[in-house]
């Protein structure tokens, strides 16, 4: 089993490879789509504006070649913070479109001035998760996850919430589409349920 963890300049990749290599999984850090499609599954995570990001993506050709991997053939894929983001249709952050693998949009968060709540959403919250997966094992019903991130997700379809957390309202934290699951949160920096959410997605999710 080998994990393509796509580089495109705006990850949190160094935290994301001490998991991997923590869980022992091989993997490979790379921004070459020939090198994404010789491995079993993608990591796509992403850190910051989401036109920016859509660029890089862009200019290192890899938009059409990701778009072929996970639609087409159906490889698994993880999306974290703004990776998750990236695989809806849009973002209220930018004008430019996302992959769209995932019938959803991005929305800033907008808390009423009266609440004490404040943006970007940062620290410790708990992931109610909705329905089984391949990604829920020994997590169970309830989970506590780090969070950064100003802007979240609505999708679609109801059924392909994965987890809610609650921030004034609630919001989708976690989504999973078949081969395409996507999480708000940072497992990377999530201690147990983080070390254990990696080891479903390279263990178990798609196989």
């Amino acid at each position: 089993m080998k994990i393509a963890v796509v580089d495109y300049g705006m990850g949190n990749i160094g935290s994301i490879c001490n998991m991997l290599k923590y869980i022992d999984s091989g993997f490979v850090v790379t921004s070459d789509a020939r090198e994404i499609a010789a491995c079993d599954k993608i990591l796509l995570p992403g850190v910051g504006h989401f036109d920016l990001a859509m660029q890089n993506l862009t200019q290192r050709d890899l938009i059409a070649p990701l778009h072929d991997l996970v639609m087409g053939e159906k490889k698994p894929i993880l999306g974290i913070c703004l990776g998750m983001q990236l695989m809806c249709r849009s973002s209220e952050e930018g004008h430019a479109d996302g992959l769209g693998y995932v019938e959803a949009r991005v929305q800033k968060f907008a808390p009423p001035p009266q609440s004490a709540l404040k943006v970007p959403h940062m620290g410790w919250s708990e992931v109610d998760f909705h329905k089984r997966t391949a990604l829920s094992n020994e997590l169970g019903d309830t989970a506590r996850f780090y969070f950064v991130h100003s802007y979240y997700v609505t999708c679609d379809d109801p059924d392909d919430v994965w987890g809610t957390t609650r921030y004034g309202d609630t919001f989708v934290s976690a989504f999973v589409r078949d081969n395409v699951a996507g999480a708000q949160f940072h497992p990377e920096k999530s201690h147990k349920y983080g070390i254990q959410l990696f080891r479903n997605f390279v263990g178990g999710f798609g196989a």
